[in-house]
Formats: structure tokens, sequence, C-alpha cells
């Protein structure tokens, strides 16, 4: 979806774009129904019909060689689910998930998936720990138990959470992280992707991470023209600034950003300035992405409630799997917005996405797709796992559709804390 697409379907922020761009205000238009909202995100996630008999929940484990981190989870009847964890973010908080998340989940039901993400959060008061610190243990324990409910009735991921597949094929857009390098750098980086891929929508990023300093002085306003220039008009481009800007230049930046037709404009500025950030919001003909840092459920329910959004961006990672990140996107589909899930670097990261992205009725047009260095032994017998003519297609096998090396995962030893 181009950003004219997109804006053609959301009539209701041409009021605002027609009325110009001289200051910053709120967009003067109706707000979506909260109680839709509320009743998308109630809907059940997990097709538990699928499952007649209980699935009790014997052992979780948690297991480590070097800094990579497998999630290991069997049933009273011998059945066995796998994962493997975003490990940048384990290798600090593995205590959290072996002494406060293992233990809530065993002797449970796993039909219940649904209920237990919520238990789990206030268990022994886990909300206070909200963030990554929690939602990335839970994620990891999720993904195995969905792998072994796949298992168990010879369903992929995504057909746990949704009637059918919606896109067995996923469009991705090659994410580029330059910073530091000069426009002319960034773009041969950028090209040397593409053409590598074949991939017909890339994202890069602009200013510097948080407010820090940008590097090179100048580097994005060169850049944003010279991409465009690069590719021609039949290329999808989105930047982001990871919360670099102030609002005054966020949206100086966002309308060059409208000049040269961009898809949409990532986390202008800090991504919890949440009244800022409806400020600006429609203040330039770019749809408003975000979401990546969300760890809060009803932070998301105002961001899409009022309108901020455009285009919504969970982490199944960093927001605590895809039951949750399931509820996101269908309150973002109850106000006519898009999804389109952050995916964290490491392990199989890009895998869990894929998946979570063929179950959304609201997917967007392109999704993002980190390199696939197979630093971790696997083998998927129906995917490559590569992208090709800019696609991925998404692993139809049971579970996750993916079997880690058996040697490998002997390596591993068990995480007591």
């Amino acid at each position: 979806m181009t950003r004219r697409q997109l804006l053609a379907a959301s009539p209701l922020l041409l009021p605002t774009l027609a009325a110009g761009h001289s200051s910053l205000h709120p967009r003067p238009r109706p707000l979506p129904g909260y109680p839709d909202l509320d009743a998308a995100a109630s809907r059940p996630v997990l097709r538990r019909e699928l499952f007649s008999d209980p699935v009790t929940i014997e052992s979780v484990e948690l297991l480590r060689y070097e800094d990579n981190f497998l999630c290991r989870v069997r049933t009273t009847d011998g059945a066995e689910g796998l994962s493997v964890s975003n490990n940048y973010q384990m290798v600090y908080l593995y205590p959290i998930q072996v002494l406060r998340i293992n233990p809530y989940f065993e002797g449970k039901d796993a039909r219940d998936l649904d209920a237990l993400i919520d238990g789990v959060y206030t268990h022994m008061s886990n909300y206070k720990l909200q963030s990554l610190a929690l939602w990335v243990p839970l994620a990891t324990v999720e993904f195995a138990i969905l792998d072994l409910l796949g298992k168990l009735v010879d369903k992929p991921i995504g057909e746990l959470l949704s009637d059918r597949i919606y896109q067995p094929q996923i469009a991705v857009y090659q994410a580029n992280n330059n910073r530091g390098r000069s426009a002319e750098e960034s773009l041969d980086n950028i090209q040397e992707t593409v053409e590598r891929t074949g991939a017909r929508a890339v994202k890069f990023k602009v200013a510097g991470r948080m407010l820090d300093p940008e590097e090179p002085v100048g580097r994005s306003e060169r850049l944003i023209p010279m991409v465009r220039k690069a590719f021609g008009d039949d290329m999808t481009i989105y930047a982001d600034a990871n919360g670099g800007y102030e609002p005054e230049e966020a949206v100086r930046i966002g309308r060059l950003m409208a000049e040269y037709n961009y898809g949409f404009y990532e986390e202008p500025i800090a991504f919890d300035r949440y009244q800022e950030l409806k400020d600006i919001a429609g203040q330039f003909a770019v749809p408003l992405a975000g979401g990546e840092q969300e760890p809060s459920f009803y932070n998301f329910r105002y961001l899409i409630g009022e309108g901020v959004l455009d285009v919504v961006q969970p982490d199944i990672f960093y927001y605590g799997g895809m039951i949750r990140s399931m509820r996101v996107a269908r309150m973002a589909a109850a106000a006519g917005k898009i999804c389109v899930p952050h995916i964290s670097g490491s392990g199989l990261g890009f895998l869990y996405m894929a998946h979570f992205v063929s179950a959304l009725e609201n997917a967007g047009p392109y999704h993002e797709f980190k390199e696939n260095t197979r630093e971790l032994p696997y083998d998927c017998p129906t995917s490559s796992m590569t992208v090709t003519d800019g696609t991925l297609k998404v692993p139809t096998g049971p579970g996750a559709g993916v079997v880690v090396e058996p040697d490998f995962i002997r390596r591993h030893a068990l995480v007591t804390a």
C-alpha cells in the first residue's frame, strides 16, 4: 500500500491535510469507538476447539548453550514443543523466566493459553516487570507452547490463531541500519540488498536514535530524496527515526518524506511522548507508524482509539507473544488500520513473525525481514526460509515448521537461575 492508497482508504485524514500544516495541533476528526476496539481485543485468539482433550503441561525448561537459549515444553503425555528465544535480551533476563514464568505454566492446560497469558501478568506481581523484562521471557514460553500445540493437531502456528492462513507468501521489506555512514554509503548498501533479494520495499534509518546527534550531520535530508531518485516511483520506501526528533523537527522531516511519497514514517519522536505524538499526527502526508517499544495494552488502545497511529507495529517478542500482539492487531483492524509487526533480531524471530503475519486479517503490504544468517542449525522441509523475488514462504509444517538439529540441542544445559 502506497501513501496515496492508504490516505485514499482513510478519508478522515483529508480535512486536516487540506487545512495545511502551519501549526501543531490534534487532528480534528471523529475517533473510532472504543467499544469496537474492546470487542475486537476480547475475542479468543487460540482456536481451542481444535483440541478435544486436555493438554497438561508437565515441565517448562530453559536451556542454554553459550549465548543461545531454547525453551522446551513437555506435556504429561510426552508431547514436546521448542522455541528459540531472543538471545540478545535473554542473556540478561533468563532468571525471570526460570523463577517467575516457567513455574506458573507447569500443571496448566495449554488449551487455556489466552487466559494463561493474562494470568502470568499478575502472578507474583509480574506486572511490576512489564516491558522487555517480562514480555521477552513470556513470548519465549508462548512460542514453545504454540509449537507443541501445532504438532498435536498437525497445523502450522498461523492456523492455530486464525481460521485460515491469510498470507502463505509474505512480501518483505529489507531493513537497513546505516547510522554513522554517509548518505552515499547508506544508499550503496540499500541497493546491494535490493539487488540480492529482489525486494520491492525498503526501510532505512534517519535521525540519531532517541535524540542522539545524527552522524554525519545532515545525512537524513540528503538520503531521503536520494533513495527515491535511485529506485524510482515503483519502490515502496519506509523510514525509521527511532524517536530521534523533537516534535517540530519530526514534522519538518515528515513533510520532506511526503514530497518523495514515502510509505510510512516510524517513531518520529520518542514512543512514550503520547500527547506529542497525538499532536503531530496528521501534520505530514505520510502514514505514522509505531509500537515497537510499546509494552502496555492500554497504551496501544489509546494510540489506536485516538487515531494516533496509521500503521501499528507490535514486536511479538518485546510485547509478550502472539496472543497479546493479535489483540492489538485486531483493535487496529477495528479502527481501519494495518498491522506491520516489528521483528526482533537473533534466533528465529523472523520465523515467528512470518507465522504471526500469516494469520493477520489486516496485514500490511510488506513486512520486515532481517537476514537469516543460519547461525542456528535447523531444517525447514516446507520453506527455504530465504527471500526470493521479494517474498518469503511461510512454513506449512506442524507447529513452527522447523527442526533444530538434535546434536545442537544436546549441547544446551538446563538453566536453574
